[in-house]
């Protein structure tokens, strides 16, 4: 993000927090390091899905599951417990040792890098801890953070339960949980950055940030609906658009049908996708003809952006959901919460008497 130039000292003056301008610039880039590390994460994490993988591994052991099979004999040990579960009996039950490795593989890689951003997050945190560079508003900030991960790592693994049990696949509502808690950590820890980068105001234009704040909320609801199509594969039917398949609403419609079925999700999300851009569209046109500020600079980046993830999100639908094109479509809605993020602190951080 670009952000007005503004001294260190005045990046100390953050509503009812302080720190040494000296130690905010080193906690700024080591927060910069976890964001790209979560954001790496969450695109192994889409892959994952899109590739199926995200059952191949049955256990879950957070310290000894670093140690992937090394030898032959350990990849057939972890093949024969897969087989014991639903996805190998009713999906795949010609799967070969080769094919197991390949699926096994994407689950591993997402769940070393969760380790690792542990590691990452814990040890310099202990130190900045040890050394006294945080005030105890800061401490429970970042250590509030700290714990976020570690219920994500849970998070992970009640989703991957609902897939070992009856049927072979996750519930989509435990995969938006996952995801929405996964996009909910990196806004926590980017929203710190920026009261280390930018303070707050106590006067603001509380009409601009109404504007940012519902656009942020119909983003969020939208991201969620996205997971529920991906919880349940919904994007591989109803390839066409606008309508779906020749019909606006393609199913009984009923509130229990609009969550739980292929055909609700996928229309639920169409729908609150093409209500977000005409949100974002009208939003735009109010504001631009303001005075240019950060403010405005970032919500037009914010509209330009939601105009190009909608049209990803229909050729990733009418192309059947490439596996390149799907993470693509991924990767800017994590781009879209970071912009909109930083368009709501624009918004709270701007002086509205200047």
């Amino acid at each position: 993000m670009i952000f007005p130039k503004s001294s260190d000292s005045q990046a100390l003056n953050c509503i009812n927090i302080s720190m040494e301008a000296k130690h905010a610039k080193y906690i700024r880039r080591w927060l910069v390091v976890i964001g790209l590390m979560i954001f790496f994460m969450v695109i192994v994490g889409g892959l994952t899905r899109l590739t199926q993988s995200g059952l191949s591994m049955v256990e879950w052991k957070p310290i000894m599951g670093i140690i992937p099979p090394l030898h032959e004999s350990e990849w057939m040990q972890a093949f024969e417990k897969y087989k014991q579960y639903p996805e190998y009996k009713v999906l795949r039950p010609t799967m070969t040792l080769t094919e197991f490795k390949f699926i096994f593989f994407w689950e591993y890689f997402h769940r070393v890098i969760g380790r690792l951003i542990g590691i990452v997050f814990f040890i310099p945190l202990m130190i900045f801890h040890l050394k006294g560079w945080l005030t105890r508003k800061w401490k429970i900030k970042l250590w509030t953070g700290f714990a976020l991960g570690g219920a994500q790592g849970l998070m992970g693994w009640y989703m991957v339960k609902s897939g070992l049990v009856d049927v072979p696949y996750v519930s989509h509502f435990r995969l938006a949980a996952h995801l929405g808690l996964a996009f909910f950590i990196f806004g926590y820890l980017y929203w710190l950055y920026l009261m280390l980068k930018k303070p707050l105001t106590q006067s603001f234009d509380s009409k601009l940030f109404k504007i940012s704040v519902i656009g942020f909320l119909l983003l969020t609801l939208q991201i969620l609906f996205g997971a529920f199509v991906a919880g349940l594969d919904a994007g591989w039917g109803y390839n066409t658009f606008p309508k779906m398949n020749g019909s606006w609403v393609p199913f009984a419609f009923s509130f229990q049908e609009v969550i739980m079925s292929k055909a609700g999700v996928q229309w639920l999300h169409r729908l609150w996708g093409t209500l977000l851009l005409l949100y974002f569209l009208v939003a735009w046109v109010w504001t631009v003809k303001q005075k240019s500020t950060a403010f405005i600079k970032s919500l037009s980046a914010w509209s330009i952006l939601t105009v190009f993830q909608y049209i990803v999100g229909v050729l990733t639908l009418i192309w059947v959901v490439p596996v390149w094109l799907a993470s693509f479509h991924q990767v800017m809605a994590f781009i879209l919460i970071a912009v909109g993020l930083t368009c709501v602190y624009f918004a709270r951080s701007e002086d509205s008497t200047k």
